[in-house]
């Protein structure tokens, strides 16, 4: 079989006829559990996390996207910790 290009990368390696066909290989064998990723988001706390819609005026938004940008942090994660500092709550 000769080695083609399909145009496309994983993570920066061609994927050629070759590592397609090595891939499926070791996917048809089987994967031991403690190899495979954890997919999804990272836990915040002991359970699952909830999504809580806020409104915000736009002057506001601006704010917490410019304090979030300074501190190198998403704006979920200041709001999260405003909110852990102004209830107390650590």
């Amino acid at each position: 079989m000769t080695a083609k290009d399909h145009s496309g990368h994983s993570r920066g390696i061609p994927l050629t006829d070759d590592l397609i066909d090595r891939l499926a290989a070791e996917a048809e064998a089987g994967y031991a559990p403690q190899r495979l990723r954890r997919r999804g988001r990272p836990p915040l706390g002991d359970g699952p996390s909830e999504v809580v819609p806020v409104r915000m005026d736009p002057e506001l938004r601006a704010r917490l996207d410019d304090r979030a940008a300074d501190e190198d942090i998403t704006a979920s994660e200041l709001i999260r910790r405003a909110l852990r500092a102004y209830l107390d709550a650590t």
